[in-house]
């Protein structure tokens, strides 16, 4: 899930690029140390590898260099997937794959465009790059149907968190203190109170061989207490890495986690999928956020708030 791409064509700079000096060298280096002043040493060719005005001599524990470049570089930094996939049609393919892509509806934090889903003949091209050979060239445009519409399902979920708790944890409170069926009435009410801009998608990273501790507890349960806890592990999770804007006009970043499970299909044969969204607990505040949440929608409901209110 969330093949987002992120190409893009403008050539990165050095976040610390280094001026030319006339400085002398810092007398770590140990070409000038005083030691190696007490005898002149006999001439040497450097390797062609040492670039130019760079120190010669390696620390004992310096790794070497390699020209190779490593995996991760070729990766987008933005989704960790390849940098670019070809449009091209595979030497083994049988059949027309559409090229086209579709927009989403989420906001991109690096640009004002929205992200852009794959088109069908990349994600072919992405599955046999993952050696998934076996894959049906028939069924990859209903892939990429199931792979938008969860994605844009759980960024609902995302902005659903937002609309809660980006004004702050006291706004959170009083959004979540009727529970998930009282937050509809709220809602209106808060975000009329102090708006703030609408969250945007930094980068996501998928980690579908990691569990999410809540993840692993649940399938704990479901093999302790099969009768009452029957899911299954889930099929994927992704970290989608959010920008918060506050009501004082600060931005925030917030991790959350998504962990994607399977149902048993409709009687029409339809597949169901479900979806568990939440901030991550890197802090504080993410985990009062999420016992807000909890806690607010569990006593609403327990404490026998709605029915107090409807006979009042």
């Amino acid at each position: 899930m969330g093949w987002f791409w992120a190409d893009s064509t403008a050539s990165p700079n050095a976040p610390h690029p280094i001026p030319n000096s006339n400085a002398t060298p810092p007398p770590e280096c140990p070409m000038h140390n005083a030691s190696t002043h007490s005898a002149p040493l006999p001439p040497r060719n450097l390797p062609p590898s040492t670039p130019n005005g760079s120190c010669p001599v390696r620390a004992p524990n310096e790794p070497i260099p390699s020209s190779k470049p490593s995996t991760m570089s070729k990766l987008n930094p933005l989704n960790y997937m390849p940098a670019s996939l070809s449009q091209s049609r595979d030497a083994r393919q049988t059949i027309h794959l559409p090229t086209e892509r579709e927009t989403s509806s989420i906001p991109r934090g690096d640009t004002e465009a929205n992200w852009e889903y794959p088109s069908p003949q990349q994600m072919y091209n992405a599955m046999l790059r993952k050696g998934y050979d076996d894959t049906p060239e028939d069924a990859v445009e209903s892939m990429v149907a199931v792979h938008n519409f969860l994605n844009e399902g759980a960024w609902a979920e995302i902005v659903d968190w937002e609309r809660r708790f980006s004004r702050g944890l006291g706004h959170g409170w009083q959004a979540c203190r009727k529970g998930e069926e009282g937050f509809i009435e709220e809602a209106d009410r808060i975000a009329s109170s102090r708006d703030v801009a609408a969250p945007k998608l930094l980068r996501f990273q998928g980690r579908p061989n990691e569990m999410t501790p809540k993840a692993r507890i649940l399938d704990f349960m479901g093999r302790m207490y099969p009768a009452k806890f029957s899911c299954k592990p889930p099929f994927d999770r992704h970290d989608w890495y959010v920008q918060r804007r506050t009501v004082d006009g600060q931005t925030k970043e917030v991790r959350y986690v998504i962990d994607y499970y399977s149902a048993p299909p409709e009687p029409t044969g339809e597949p169901v999928f479900y979806l568990d969204v939440r901030p991550a607990v890197d802090g504080p505040t993410a985990a009062a956020e999420r016992m807000m949440r909890w806690g607010g929608d569990v006593w609403y409901r327990a404490s026998g708030a709605k029915v107090r209110e409807a006979l009042s």
